[in-house]
Formats: structure tokens, sequence, C-alpha cells
């Protein structure tokens, strides 16, 4: 029965933040093709936990599913076919935790949808923190995860189990007759009342350790219980005497008597402060009524004092004003005549600077003319010393610099020191008389002197004479070559042809460079600055004032106005305009005396006017009030009723001193508050007494000595039965691992037909061997020509292969047993070279014409050419995030 995964979804879980879905997957070969980090592995462990998993567990595992830093709940969904039929399992960690499966049989959720999946992929429930494969059945060895099909391993229990079964059915052997059956069935009965499948204490031992649990805590509460009981008893007296002493200060009427006296002081103390008040509000009635007759008289006889004084105030006010009236009206008269002057004086001093302002322009512009001539001149002493100064500083930019001149130097000093060697190394030859005949290296050979560095060869007549110079003249030669190269290169770079030349070259630039300086200053001389036709100085300046200059077109008369006589004239017009002046601010300063001397009289007639008006308006108006005629009468009845009033005020002040009601109230609250303790304290007493009654007499008939003895008694029994129940488990233990040490040396008779299977495969990749399965069904070893290898001593890759080819072969086995199989490969084959993973490849899509089978890899170029159904995980993240996006 294979099982094919159609559709995988997840949300929060690892590195899967935003929710993400597989489609398409079909029944053959499946390849997922993408880089490192896009979460090829991070889907197999999704699926693994939306199978294995419990869903309800929290363990490290479990909390790893969470994306990091953050607090969600990781929920699978997984959509599949088993047995032909469609299957769907949701499942949700952590926050929110639950799971729900919908297959043949409906819907099923919690511990009820667990067991349905284990019952359907043949699986146990997973107790380990961190995920046991073991656990998973045959998936757990067929979904392989990263790195884990590297070696080669021993299938889990519920593999080997299944395994076997179809081996015993195929061998016939005693493992699977009857006679087995009937006591391996009987002893797993009696196992399974002891001990759990994986070696776990339960049934019996439980029921027995519950049972010694129980009958000791019971011993402990029938002793507690009788202990209680003997305390009760104690407590009780204790109790019954403080509730006595508790009756007799209630009975005391000592703080009754004292409460009594203290009430009826209060109440004294209470009218006291009643009639307190009442006086203190008659005495401010009486007194702000004498206060407002006071106030009443004393503001008449102010009115009639300021209405006194404002008279006397106005008349003398009005006799100051008529003697500064002549004053006022001769100083306005002068203040008119010297504005006029003044007028005068301006017009004519504005005519006197008029004429000296159009005297000064005429010779301003004489001067500017001048000075623009001269500037003209300077301008071209200026361009003779620019050309100059462009001409040193093209000569001082030829300046080699000092690192490149000590290469050359160095070069030279290389070059003399080859030719040294050369000469030294070098053969002479010296050619005289005739040369007629005489050839030298195949060239007519000249007269005179010839240096040999290398073999050499001079034919005369018939015979050749060949020369072999000593060997180093070889290498000095090529030394010799090496520097006169290298310094042609560098002065070549400079442009001169030799040292001597460069040396000459970089004189004449720092003779421009010192030049340079000279001319500047020349320039500096020739540029300054002329105030009076606003030229800065500099050369910059000068030309840009050359530059914007316009042509002046205004002519000068040939005379010159006399600027002397021009100024002595706007002079006198200045000491006229000045004297004019001072006469018209002598005239406002006299004005503005009589007018300061005006002022305050005029203010002080115009304040005693309205002080008397207001003073006659205020007498008028209190002498119409009714309460006018008697007010004198008022005012001394009011004095006498305040004199009375502070009397009375005063006797209740001292009355109410007298006692303090807010500490009688303290006192009272005092004797109040101990009065309520006593009473609680003997109810809460009288409830103790009777509590304790109650417990003494509801405890003391129920025989609690007996029932401790009895108890006691118990826990000893369950004690005894738990140590014979234990030996009893243990002995079982024994007998059936004596029974499977049994069953596993003689299964070792059946590993032949797993190696037939298996070898099926293996046989394409290694021909020719034999395998060697250990009693747990691993492969141990491969016999190549007599020779057996051990899986440990093989190469990573044929590990691998043989790990992938292994696992094949069991899938087949458990194929045929009606198992949910599906081969699931994360990252396969790294380590096969071309040959072998072309083989495997092979091998792979034949395994998919039985099974569906899904490879994760990152190595597109390996498994382009496979004909499979292909799917691009970045592309169903990126299409489920733009979905989002839009939602």
């Amino acid at each position: 029965m294979s099982l094919y995964l159609r559709r995988i979804a997840v949300d929060g879980f690892r590195k899967f933040r935003e929710p993400m879905a597989i489609e398409g997957l079909t029944d053959g070969l499946n390849i997922v093709i993408e880089p490192n980090e896009t979460g090829k592995s991070t889907v197999l462990e999704a699926l693994r936990a939306a199978f294995f998993v419990r869903h309800g567990t929290k363990n490290q595992l479990a909390q790893s599913f969470a994306p990091y830093g953050e607090a969600v709940g990781p929920e699978i969904r997984v959509s599949f076919d088993a047995d032909g039929a469609p299957w769907t399992v949701t499942k949700r960690f952590l926050r929110g935790a639950s799971i729900e499966v919908t297959g043949p049989q409906g819907k099923a959720q919690g511990e009820e949808a667990e067991a349905r999946l284990h019952a359907l992929l043949g699986s146990v429930r997973d107790t380990s923190q961190k995920g046991d494969a073991g656990t998973y059945g045959a998936l757990g060895l067929l979904w392989v995860a990263q790195a884990d099909a590297l070696a080669v391993t021993a299938p889990g229990q519920i593999v080997r189990d299944t395994v076997r079964s179809t081996l015993e059915a195929e061998v016939g052997s005693i493992m699977g007759g009857p006679a087995y059956t009937r006591v391996r069935t009987r002893i797993d009965e009696q196992f399974g009342r002891y001990w759990s499948p994986t070696g776990q204490k339960r049934g019996r031992q439980n029921e027995a350790r519950e049972r010694v649990e129980l009958a000791e805590g019971a011993a402990r509460d029938a002793a507690e219980r009788l202990a209680g009981l003997e305390r009760t008893f104690s407590d009780l007296e204790t109790a019954r005497a403080r509730l006595k002493v508790l009756h007799r200060e209630i009975a005391d009427d000592t703080d009754a008597q004292t409460r009594k006296d203290l009430s009826a002081s209060l109440e004294t103390a209470r009218a006291a402060a009643q009639i307190l008040a009442t006086r203190r509000a008659e005495h401010e009635a009486v007194t702000a009524k004498m206060r407002g007759l006071e106030d009443l008289v004393d503001r008449h006889r102010k009115a009639i004092k300021e209405r006194d004084s404002a008279e006397l105030a106005l008349g003398q006010a009005r006799a100051r004003r008529a003697d500064v009236r002549d004053g006022l009206t001769t100083a306005q008269q002068r203040l008119v005549d010297t504005r006029s002057a003044l007028g005068a004086a301006r017009t004519a001093r504005q005519e006197a600077w008029g004429a000296l302002s159009t005297g000064e322009e005429l010779l301003r512009a004489s001067r500017r003319r001048t000075a623009v001539a001269a500037a003209r001149k300077r301008h071209a002493e200026l361009v003779d010393f620019e050309r100059l100064q462009d001409e040193a500083k093209a000569l001082a930019t030829t300046l080699i610099a000092a690192k490149t001149m000590e290469t050359i130097e160095a070069n030279e000093r290389l070059l003399a020191e080859a030719r040294a060697l050369q000469a030294a190394g070098a053969t002479r030859i010296a050619l005289s008389g005739d040369a007629a005949g005489i050839l030298i290296d195949g060239e007519p050979m000249a007269l005179g002197e010839r240096v040999l560095t290398g073999e050499t060869r001079v034919r005369l007549g018939n015979a050749e004479l060949i020369i072999i110079p000593p060997a180093g003249a070889a290498s000095a030669e090529g030394a010799l070559s090496t520097a006169l190269e290298r310094q042609k290169s560098a002065l070549a770079e400079l442009g001169v042809a030799s040292l001597s030349a460069a040396r000459a070259r970089n004189d004449a630039a720092r003779d421009a460079a010192s030049e340079l300086r000279t001319i500047a200053a020349r320039i500096a001389a020739v540029t300054p600055a002329d105030d009076s036709i606003g030229l800065a100085a500099g050369a910059d300046a000068l030309k840009l004032f050359l530059v914007e200059l316009v042509n002046d077109a205004d002519t000068v008369p040939a005379e010159l106005p006399d600027i002397a006589l021009l100024t002595m004239t706007l002079e006198a017009a200045d000491t006229a305009l000045a004297r004019a002046e001072g006469a018209q601010e002598s005239a406002v300063e006299a004005l503005g005396r009589i007018e300061q001397e005006d002022a305050p009289l005029a203010s002080a007639e115009a304040g005693a006017a309205s002080t008397l008006a207001n003073a006659s308006t205020q007498i008028e108006t209190i002498e119409g009030r009714p309460e006018f005629p008697t007010l004198a009468a008022d005012v001394a009845r009011a004095r006498e009723q305040t004199a009375e009033a502070a009397v009375r005020l005063e006797q209740a002040s001292r009355d109410a001193t007298a006692h303090d009601p807010a500490a009688i109230t303290r006192k009272i609250e005092t004797i109040d508050a101990r009065t309520k303790a006593a009473g609680e304290a003997r109810t809460k007493l009288e409830m103790e007494v009777a509590r304790l009654e109650g417990t003494i007499e509801s405890e003391g008939g129920k025989g609690l000595a007996d029932r401790e003895a009895g108890a006691r008694e118990e826990a000893e029994a369950a004690r005894a039965a738990l140590q014979r129940i234990t030996e009893e488990a243990d002995t079982l233990k024994l007998l059936r691992d004596t029974l499977d040490e049994a069953r596993d040396e003689t299964s070792a008779k059946f590993v032949g037909p797993v190696a037939k299977r298996a070898k099926r495969h293996i046989e394409r990749l290694l021909p020719g061997c034999d395998l060697s399965f250990s009693e747990d069904l691993t492969l141990e070893a491969v016999v190549r020509g007599g020779i057996s290898e051990g899986c440990g001593d093989l190469s990573r890759g044929t590990q691998e292969q043989l790990a992938v080819l292994t696992r094949i072969a069991f899938a087949d086995m458990l194929l045929e047993q009606g198992r949910p199989v599906s081969l699931i490969l994360d990252d396969p084959l790294v380590y096969a070279d071309d040959a072998r993973l072309d083989l495997m490849v092979e091998i792979l899509s034949e395994a998919a014409e039985r099974m569906q089978v899904i490879l994760l890899t990152c190595r597109d170029r390996t498994f382009r050419h496979v004909a499979a159904n292909r799917i691009s995980l970045s592309s169903i993240i990126l299409k489920d995030r733009l979905n989002a996006s839009a939602a």
C-alpha cells in the first residue's frame, strides 16, 4: 500500500513565518530543486511533526517548531492518499494545540485522531524529547532527513518486526510455529500486565505501587488524626481558661460608668459651643453696623474738607495763569519769526552745497581719467610678466621627482656594474691585416677589436675557429642587456636621452621655480590698489577692472572751478544756517519754558474744579440719606451695643474652653473600642470552644487509635505485595528477554531473504558482491572477491549509496505487507561520482514506478535531465506572500 502525499501547507513553522503550501505532488518521482536556506529540510520536519509528534506535547522538539523570537502556534495541514482513500491531517502545536484527522471513517480530533494516525501508519507514540525515528514505523526509515542517509543504519523495531514476520512466513521457521506463538502470546499477555512495550513499569506493578502509596498515606493520615485529637483536648482547656478571664473583664462596669459621665460632659460642651457660635454672630453683626455708621460720618467729614480745599486751590490756579498768559503770546510770535529766517538760511546753504558738489565731481572725473590711464599702462606690464610666468611654470613642471631620479641613478650604477662584469668575463679578439675571406658567425669580419660574450664561429678559408667564452660571460651579457632595457624604459618615460640630460632638465626646472617667485613679486608690485577708481590690489582685480571699464564720454572743461572759493561760500552758508537754527531753538526753548509753566497751572485748575464738583456731589448724597439727621445718636448707640456684645462673647468663650468635645469624644471612642474588642474576642472564644468540643465529640468515638494500628498493618501488607509483584515482573521480563535472545539467534538464519532482495539493487552498483546483514537487519559488510569489507570501511559515497538501496529494498518488502510506503530523500547522493549518480537516479526512477518518491536537493545540474514532476519552492513562497499582501 503506497502512501501518496498530495498537498503540504505550513504556517508559523520555523522559517515559514507566513503561510506556505506545496501542491501538485504526483504518484511517481517528484523533485524539489532549490538553493540552500529556502526551507526544503523544514518541509520534511513539518511532515514528520504532522504525522508522528503528539499535538499536545511541549517538549524541546515542539518548542523548536515556533519561529525564533515569536510566540505563535505552528500549524501543518497535509492531504494524502492511503490505500486508495483520501486523508487529511491538520495539527497545531503549543498555542491552541489541536489535531483533526479526516478519512474514510469521518473526522476525529484529539487523542482519537492520534490513535487513527498510529493505526494507519503503523507507528507508536514518541515519548522522547528530540524525536525518535524508530517509533515512526516504516516512514521513519523511508523519510530520510539531511545527512541521515550518509551511513548504513538498522531499521527500527517496528520495521524489523514487520520484515521478520514476512521472512518467517517465507522460510516456514519454528519461530512462526503455533507452539512458539502460544508461548510467546501467553508471556506477552503476562508481560503486558507488568510492563509497557518500551519496558516501563505499568499494570500490576503500578497497582501494587499505588496500593503501597495509598496504604502509607492512610497510615500517615490516621496517625495525624490521632495526634490531632490529642492536641484538641489541650486546645479546649486553654480556650475555656481564656474565656473565663474574658467574662470576668466584661462583667466589670467601670468603663460603663466612665462612659456615662463622659457623655454628660459631651452634651454640656456641645451646648457651650452652640452659645459661643451665637454670641460670635451677634458680636459680628453689631460691629458691622457700628463700622458702617462710623464710615458714613468719616466720609461726610472728608468730603466737606475736600470741598473747602478745592475751592481755595481753584482760585489760586486761575490767578497764576493770568500772570503768564502775556509771556506765552510773545514767545509764540518770536518762534514764527525765527522759522522764516531758518528757511532762508537753508535755501542759501543748499545753493552753495550744489555748486561745491558740481566742482568736486568735475575734479574727480579728471583724476579718474589719470588713474585709468595709469592702470592701462600697468596692465600692459602685467601681460608681459604673466607670459614670463607661464613659461617658467611650464619649465618648472618638468622637474623629475627625487624618487624617480634615484631610480635612474640606481639603474645607471647597475648598468656600470653590468658593463664591468661583462668586461671582466668576456673574450676579446682583435683582427689586423687583410680580412678578406674571414667570416664571423656567417658575416664578414671587420678589422679591429671585438668583445665576445657567447659561442662564436670564425671561418678561415676551409677551416672554422670556434671560440667559447667563459660561462659567466653570457650571464654578464644578459645582466647588461636587462640593465640597458630598464634604463632605456625609464628614460623613455621621462622623455630624456640620458642621465645627464635628466639632471640638466631638473636644474632648469629648479631655476624656473626660483624665477616664479621673482615674477610673482613683480606682478604684485605693478598691481597695487587705487581707491580713487575703486580698484583692489592684485592681477585679477586689474584685469576685471579693465574688462568692465566703460569709456568716459563726458568731457572735462579746460578750466576747473575754484574749489577753495566754493568751499568758503559753503562754510559761510553753514554758519548762517547754524545761527538761524540756534535762534529757532532758543525761541522753541523759551516757548517750551512758558508752556511748561502754564501746563501745571492749567492742570491744577482743572483738577481743583473736578475735585470741587466731586466733593459737592458726595456731600449732597450723604446729607440726602434718611439716617443722616440722627447719625450722631445712632453712632453712640451702636458703640454701646458693640461693647455689650463683646462682653457676652468673652463669657461664652470662657464657658466653651472649659469642655473640649473632641477630647471627650476620643475617650468615649476608646471605651467603645475596648468593649467591642472584648465582645468580639468572647464570640471567637465561644466559637473556638464549640468547635473543639464538636471535634472531640465527633472524633472521640471513631476509634482513631484502632484505625491507626489497622492502617499501619495495611501499609506493611502492601509493601510485601509490591515486593512479590516486582519479583514476578522481573521474572517475566527475564523470560521474555531470554525468548527474544533465542529468537534473535534463530532469526540470523533468515537474513538470506533480506540479502536476496537487497542484492537485486546493490548488484547493479557493486557487481559480483555478496551482502552480510546483522541480527537487527543492519547491512554490516560487502564481500567482494572473497574479501569482506565492513560498511564503515567503505567510502562515504559508497556508504550513502548502499544506505539508499537498502531502504529501497526494505520499502519493497513493506509494500508487499501492505504497509504505507513513501520515500523522501533530503539532499541525497552528495558524494556520488557521475557514473554512479546516473545509475542511482535510474534506480530511483524505477522505484518511483512502485511508490511515491520525493527528492529534496539544491543541485540543479545533477537532476536537470531527469524526467520527473518538478516543484519550485521559492515560487510557491513568493506566490503565497503576494496573495497575502493582496488580501
